[in-house]
């Protein structure tokens, strides 16, 4: 079984949109997937209670039990495994690293998003851990996001080269527990999604 780890140490990074739609979005490409939700604030179980259907399963557990869980839904069938993770993770980020076969970090356009992230991309280079920086809630028609990403290249963490913009339509999918591909499937965020995850699916094989 594979996992994506999905971290950051800054709240309003989009962790949850990303690990409910990767999920989703691994779930149309043939996996079986479940989805961890390690944070107290309970945000991708939320988005389940309100998903229609039971697919994926959305689990709630602390950062303390990962292995325990990890465990189980591997050994109840699933292919992948999304975790979203809490912004205060000092404790365990270390475990949640090793337990990933690649950590994704959401960062916003400023400077001070990926500077918060130093300490996650210091512990998933220690550990030898594939990572990848993804910028989310990127703005449209602003130079934020080329800025952005070519500020990335200080970082050892290489940054995808897909990006995710900043729409109401990921509101409206968090709102009714759904994700863009299933509302508007034809936008270009749906097609932001699908192109995120052939990407990390693909880093994930070599």
């Amino acid at each position: 079984m594979k996992t994506i780890a999905v971290m950051s140490r800054k709240g309003g990074t989009g962790k949850t949109m990303l690990a409910t739609h990767l999920a989703v979005e691994a779930e149309r490409n043939g996996h079986t997937t479940a989805l961890l939700d390690l944070d107290p604030q309970a945000s991708t179980a939320k988005w389940g209670d309100h998903r229609q259907g039971d697919t994926p399963p959305v689990i709630e557990a602390p950062a303390s039990r990962l292995e325990h869980w990890l465990e189980f839904i591997a050994n109840n069938g699933a292919t992948l495994a999304v975790v979203d993770t809490p912004p205060d993770i000092d404790t365990f980020a270390r475990k949640i690293a090793q337990a990933a076969s690649l950590v994704v970090i959401p960062c916003g356009t400023s400077k001070a998003d990926l500077d918060a992230n130093e300490g996650i991309m210091d512990i998933v280079m220690m550990e030898k851990v594939p990572a990848r920086i993804v910028l989310n809630h990127v703005p449209a028609n602003s130079d934020l996001g080329p800025e952005a990403r070519e500020a990335t290249k200080n970082y050892e963490v290489p940054c995808a080269p897909c990006q995710i913009g900043r729409r109401v339509g990921f509101i409206h999918a968090y709102n009714s527990g759904a994700v863009i591909q299933e509302l508007e499937p034809n936008s270009k965020s749906a097609n932001e999604i699908r192109a995120l995850y052939r990407y990390l699916a693909n880093e994930m094989e070599t």
